[in-house]
């Protein structure tokens, strides 16, 4: 028994030493309680829905913006797309106007993409917009539009550089060597702490020059490139230090910790619930493009319609997300037309149905998603919405949701729903509801909007 006890204590104080080690781990300036993170966050999980810009020297060949590295164009051949980048059509104000249009929130643009170009005016690189025939910064007219519409401002920057003399070579680099032994000869005199420090420059930079910056986005850790090539620790303490209440994302390679990230995000995928780490849902946001490209691509035909796009948004919100949906302008600056359309599409939607976007989130599990249906709920107004993927003939069937609303419409026009609970078989009907059920009488026609909602009002 003495021994029981002794083993007892000593696993007790082992424990203990490992919870201590734990959390000397977590950094001094990463400390954050949970409630001040959902209170820095609250107009990130308010928003719901903003504009991923990708925006670089790609667009001139207008065939992806990882053209150089599938096409395995050399430095020499692809400077000619930076002798000619001169996007004379560029006018941010009517971007910012389109994505508030749209029903846009924040934005995040490419300022440097894995090709290495700044579209600032960076001091630690002549690789940037001053130095094309564009000669001007484009980054801090973006910003000031943007800001002025009253929508939060958002910086992409790339981890990877594909032009920086000290970025390490490897299978992912364009042209890329051919072997270890070709790799490991490119990359002699490459010094990746140089490119480290290369890196915290510039982003000191976009931290101090351009106001608050509401979210980071890096971009992105594999096999061969993780936090010790990033050196992310020191990396995200800098960004913290610069701007305290910016939101980053989940791609330094530090998704062990708990505070090495704030959003996950999952990139062209949709997933099937809620995000969770260790069993507790997280925040998180989908990065979506209109087709099959980030950058502008001319001959890319598979674009989504409106009706998928504002789909994608509604079970995004449905399962608490944020989406992020991709522009990526032309040569000249402007938004192409087939983004115009898709935008215009949403927005006319959103300019009737916002309510089921803004400030909500999955509903409680005590109400049972409708056939058909994804459900949205706005905890702090009291109000589920419905939104119906396919339009029902009269009835609406309702399980489980007697008592727990007062009134129903449809949203896009405020018009009453009657609804009702049968306790018996109708002349005309060979169903009764369960007890508790609910059946909302439906017009015939399905109102004529690209999805309709309905807007429940809570007891």
């Amino acid at each position: 028994m003495k021994t029981f006890k002794l083993s007892l204590a000593l696993g007790l104080l082992l424990l203990l030493q490992l919870s201590e080690i734990n959390a000397q781990e977590r950094p001094a300036w990463a400390k954050e309680t949970k409630e001040q993170k959902e209170k820095r966050m609250k107009w990130w999980t308010d928003a719901r829905f903003g504009m991923f810009i990708h925006w670089g020297l790609y667009a001139v060949p207008a065939r992806h913006e990882w053209v150089k590295y599938y096409e395995r164009i050399p430095d020499k051949e692809y400077e000619k797309y930076f002798n000619l980048f001169d996007p004379d059509l560029y006018n941010p104000k009517q971007w910012a106007a389109k994505a508030k249009e749209a029903g846009m929130k924040y934005f995040v643009i490419t300022t440097k993409h894995h090709e290495g170009f700044s579209l600032w005016d960076t001091k630690y690189s002549d690789y940037k917009a001053t130095k094309t025939p564009a000669g001007r910064d484009l980054i801090k007219p973006m910003v000031e539009a943007f800001r002025a519409e009253g929508i939060k401002v958002g910086f992409y920057y790339s981890l990877i550089d594909w032009h920086h003399p000290d970025f390490e070579i490897d299978a992912s680099h364009p042209p890329t060597p051919q072997g270890k032994d070709e790799r490991e000869a490119a990359n002699k005199g490459r010094d990746q702490k140089k490119y480290q420090a290369y890196m915290k420059n510039q982003l000191t930079e976009l931290l101090t020059q351009f106001g608050p910056i509401d979210v980071l986005f890096t971009d992105f850790s594999y096999d061969g490139k993780g936090h010790k090539e990033w050196d992310s620790e020191n990396l995200l303490k800098l960004i913290r230090k610069l701007q305290p209440n910016i939101i980053v994302n989940d791609r330094l390679d530090l998704n062990d910790t708990d505070w090495g990230w704030d959003i996950k995000t999952p990139e062209q995928f949709m997933p099937r619930e809620w995000l969770t780490v260790k069993g507790e849902k997280v925040p998180w946001e989908t990065c979506q493009t209109f087709s099959g490209s980030w950058g502008y691509h001319r001959d890319e035909n598979s674009w989504k319609s409106v009706p998928q796009l504002i789909a994608m948004l509604i079970e995004t919100v449905s399962k608490g997300g944020n989406l992020l949906l991709n522009v990526g302008p032309t040569a000249r600056g402007e938004f192409d037309e087939r983004a115009n359309e898709r935008l215009e599409g949403i927005g006319a939607w959103m300019k009737q149905h916002s309510r089921s976007i803004y400030g909500c989130t999955q509903a409680p599990d005590s109400f049972k998603v409708p056939q058909n249906c994804f459900l949205t709920y706005n905890p702090e107004k009291k109000r589920m919405y419905i939104h119906l993927m396919q339009w029902p003939f009269k009835s609406l069937h309702l399980e489980g949701f007697k008592g727990k609303f007062k009134y129903a419409q449809l949203l896009n026009d405020g018009s009453e729903i009657k609804f009702y609970s049968p306790t018996k078989e109708g002349s005309h009907t060979t169903e009764t509801t369960k007890d508790g059920d609910v059946i909302l009488n439906l017009p015939v026609q399905k109102p004529n909007v690209e999805i309709p909602v309905i807007e429940l009002i809570l007891e």
